[in-house]
């Protein structure tokens, strides 16, 4: 138990949680030089194949994964704990101070900071009434005695100190419950196509570990249109000025719900942010196969590959027969060939062209597992030849049909825009942001109140004579408009031309 209190004791001093704070910005550096297996696991698996001498030790350590590490939890779950300790007992002492009354008057009022004396025409309790009056009118804690007043502000320096110190532990408790219950999802929707919020649904997803998949919210998004608008003068030519998506929420109690997303002004669902983070273009294309049936027919999401999105993409025909049919190749929304080859030297469609080549091989066996829609695994293909034995390479424009030399054809229909939506939902951010706010308001409270402490004497001398004293002192390094008040405090009690005294010597008050 005695060993248990000296932990305690020492967790909770403010040196232990400043070197816990050390540690934790120490143990995040790894997190920020290396890359992320949450974020980044094929930059992780390039990392360690380019380094294998020290791969597995990293891995062992958890150094690709730091913020879900045992280690970096455990600095942070003390560093909490520390902080909490440390300013709960300052809270205790503070409750008490307040609900106590201001210091007694000190025996020696002409040693504070500032002081002030003189005699006085009022009578004794007129004199103390006055300053009494005066002092509760400025919003100070007063305590009348009999022959002197005590008064005291400025408690809200010390709550501002205690408010700034614990929104660090809110805080770190809104970063903990946001990193364990947050998920976060990215898909690609095509113009005329939705997205329901399903685990199936979404192209990349990252969660926090007490995640749990029947938190998603029931909703659905339609994108009915997607607008992108860009600049045709000379200057900035090219420059995106308008990305907006019109889109239809489909509610669980079956209400459609009109909106618009922007770049940086997400729609909220129930919750969750849905951000619009990239677009780009989906030619719609139809593959038919030698006996002339249809293998494919629709959109196709191409990647943009540079500014002006020259696109690269692939159309994959599984169902043809008797061979199976790829083609890859780029789409160029404004399309010209010079010098350079095939390019796109502007963003927006205005020369939309697909230039393209064909893999035909034997059809493939269905195995279940996954396969990336914008690679073409070319593994038992080739490339289509002509009789004479060139490569077919073609370009097409919409609304051209290229028939092939095995019988099949490409036809390319038209294009539509698709949308990279980012779905996420972050249940600790209001309590992070909200201590965020309180910081800013306890450091400001800290920094412009100034605790002050005023007392003033009236007593009567055997000549009949009333004579005051005044003095003050200031809990905090600044003392500016101490003297001032001083003086005004003996000119209240009836003081004339009353002027403070410097002192650079102070007494400690009670």
């Amino acid at each position: 138990m005695k060993w248990l209190r000296l932990f305690w004791v020492q967790l909770t001093s403010m040196r232990t949680a400043l070197l816990l704070l050390l540690a934790l910005a120490l143990v995040a550096i790894p997190g920020s030089i290396l890359p992320q297996r949450p974020v980044a696991p094929i930059r992780v698996n390039d990392w360690k194949e380019a380094n294998p001498a020290v791969a597995d030790l990293y891995e062992a350590l958890g150094l690709f994964d730091v913020y879900g590490s045992p280690w970096f939890a455990a600095v942070y779950l003390l560093l909490t704990v520390s902080l909490i300790g440390c300013i709960l007992p300052r809270i205790a002492v503070y409750t008490r101070a307040v609900g106590q009354p201001p210091p007694r008057t000190p025996k020696r009022l002409d040693r504070l900071p500032e002081s002030a004396s003189g005699t006085t025409a009022l009578s004794p309790a007129a004199a103390l009434d006055a300053t009494q009056a005066a002092l509760r009118a400025k919003r100070f804690r007063v305590l009348r005695t009999e022959d002197s007043v005590a008064a005291e502000r400025g408690y809200l320096r010390e709550f501002g100190n205690i408010v700034f110190h614990l929104s660090f532990a809110l805080m770190l408790v809104g970063i903990a419950w946001n990193t364990l219950f947050h998920y976060k999802g990215e898909v690609i929707v095509v113009e005329g196509q939705a997205f329901s919020n399903n685990l199936t649904q979404y192209d990349d997803f990252t969660a926090g570990a007490a995640f749990s998949p029947d938190k998603l919210q029931p909703f659905t998004v339609w994108v009915d249109g997607f607008t992108a608008k860009f600049e045709t003068g000379e200057v900035q030519r090219g420059a995106a000025r308008v990305f907006e998506a019109d889109v239809r929420i489909a509610h669980v109690d079956g209400v459609d719900e009109q909106a618009r997303i922007e770049v940086n002004h997400p729609l909220v669902v129930d919750g969750t942010q849905i951000h619009l983070i990239g677009h780009g273009y989906a030619p719609e294309v139809t593959v038919t196969d030698p006996r002339g049936d249809v293998a494919y027919s629709g959109p196709v999401v191409f990647l943009p590959q540079d500014g002006n999105f020259t696109s690269l993409g692939v159309i994959k025909a599984p169902d043809a027969r008797p061979e199976y049919l790829g083609f890859e190749g780029f789409f160029l929304p404004t399309a010209v060939v010079d010098d350079q080859g095939p390019r796109s030297v502007f963003p927006d469609a205005l020369a939309p062209e697909l230039f393209v080549n064909v893999w035909t091989g034997p059809v493939r066996d269905e195995t279940g597992r996954p396969e990336s829609v914008y690679s073409l695994s070319k593994d038992g293909l080739e490339q289509m030849r002509t009789p004479e034995g060139a490569v077919v390479t073609f370009r097409i424009a919409p609304g051209q049909v290229i028939d092939l030399p095995d019988g099949s054809s490409l036809a390319f229909d038209d294009w539509r825009r698709w949308t990279k939506l980012q779905v996420s939902h972050e249940p600790g951010q209001w309590l992070v942001i909200a201590s965020v706010g309180l910081a800013v308001a306890g450091m400001m409270l800290s920094l412009y109140i100034r605790p002050r402490r005023l007392w003033v004497r009236v007593r009567e001398d055997e000549d009949g004579t009333t004579r005051v004293e005044a003095g003050g002192l200031d809990r905090a390094d600044s003392s500016v408009g101490l003297a001032d008040d001083v003086a005004e405090l003996a000119t209240l009690a009836g003081v004339q031309d009353a002027q403070a005294e410097h002192h650079d010597t102070q007494e400690d008050t009670p």
